[in-house]
């Protein structure tokens, strides 16, 4: 299974698939998954979704096959492959498609798995976005991504991306005291909202802590013009349990009660994109069934990840009400770098992490329905 494993990974990280460019990719993940046994589909913005295996539960395998610009040259060297893509998130992909393949060929496995790879979730989310709209539905989900070998991650916070328009009167830049500079007026607001945050140091983690961070400030016009119209986008980060409206709205009182306080700025606040945050419970079936499958394969207990950053894992985990964990070989400090590669070992050590938590999960499953017919 390890050469064919390698190979099918070294095939799509032979294959530049930057968002939005899927084609050539999406044809040989149905290819493929057609020789392994799936029952393969494409869908209209071509997400393949490949079905294997029936019976009970149903585990939906989530990948994406897109990935960000930027050619890296195929090369295996010292036990790693090096491509863009290697981690983010070729290597979790091969590594689902191939264990799912495999498990089926196990005499008292019955479930059924659905693997499928999504278009543009660097970019839009578009894939998934999509899979939801089509009515997509599972028991558990895992979604590849590199979490590393040993690790789960369990939650990411929410995001919300806000933008703060200001207006002024204007005049000439030599007569400064005269008007409000739009500009500076923006700054003041951001200043506001930023000091109304509790500091990250102050909170028990990262994770728990709302954060923002200035992303862009678009202003002026002329070095001789005080400036008349400014923008400013804030990037806020939404821990559970709290919802991005919440976040929103004390965002929201700050920048009325400026309105308020300055008469001469007319201030205006939008949301331009916003996910609500997701942390899935530890004691489901889903986590149990990982953890003891790391242990296994590893010969050492697994690590729960809380991520800061926001990923797919939200937006399918709401849609869902499913148990949903993110979970894949690879280090993802190397997602987007020049020197994206993956430790061939750690990939195949992946692959029968996803075989053994299919195995277990499936048990743990069966069990649980007992119990609760008895």
């Amino acid at each position: 299974m390890s050469d064919q494993a390698v190979q099918l990974l070294t095939n799509l990280l032979g294959i530049y698939s930057p968002s939005g460019k899927e084609e050539a990719i999406s044809d040989f993940i149905v290819e493929e998954m057609t020789k392994l046994g799936f029952k393969v589909r494409k869908d209209c913005i071509g997400n393949v979704i490949g079905e294997i295996g029936d019976g009970e539960p149903t585990i939906l395998l989530c990948g994406h096959m897109d990935t960000v610009v930027g050619h890296i040259p195929l090369r295996v060297e010292k036990g790693k492959i090096y491509a863009r893509g290697a981690v983010d998130a070729k290597g979790p992909l091969a590594a689902m498609i191939t264990a799912a393949a495999a498990v089926v060929q196990e005499v008292d496995f019955h479930a059924k798995i659905v693997v499928a790879s999504v278009v543009e979730e660097e970019a839009t989310s578009r894939g998934v976005k999509h899979l939801m709209k089509d009515g997509i539905s599972a028991d558990y989900a895992i979604f590849g991504e590199p979490s590393g070998v040993g690790n789960i991650t369990i939650g990411y916070k929410g995001n919300l991306h806000i933008k703060v328009t200001c207006k002024t009167e204007t005049g000439h830049s030599s007569t400064p005291w005269l008007y409000e500079n739009a500009l500076e007026k923006g700054f003041e607001i951001w200043l506001q909202i930023k000091d109304s945050l509790t500091p990250v140091e102050k909170q028990q983690s990262p994770f728990y802590a709302v954060t923002a961070c200035l992303t862009k400030v678009i202003g002026g016009r002329a070095n001789s013009v005080i400036p008349f119209e400014s923008e400013i986008h804030i990037d806020l980060r939404v821990p559970p349990p709290l919802t991005a409206n919440e976040v929103f709205n004390n965002a929201k009182k700050i920048i009325e009660q400026y309105d308020a306080d300055n008469p001469k700025v007319k201030v205006n606040v939008s949301i331009e994109d916003s996910n609500e945050p997701f942390e899935v419970d530890k004691s489901s079936p889903l986590v149990k069934a990982l953890s003891s499958s790391i242990r296994k394969v590893r010969g050492k207990p697994a690590v729960l990840l809380r991520k800061t950053g926001t990923g797919d894992m939200n937006i399918l985990g709401r849609a869902m009400n499913a148990p949903i964990v993110t979970y894949g070989p690879g280090d993802s400090h190397l997602d987007h770098t020049k020197d994206e590669h993956i430790v061939i070992s750690e990939y195949l050590d992946g692959i029968q992490v996803y075989k053994e938590t299919l195995l277990k999960l499936t048990e743990l499953h069966k069990n649980k329905k007992n119990r609760s017919t008895h």
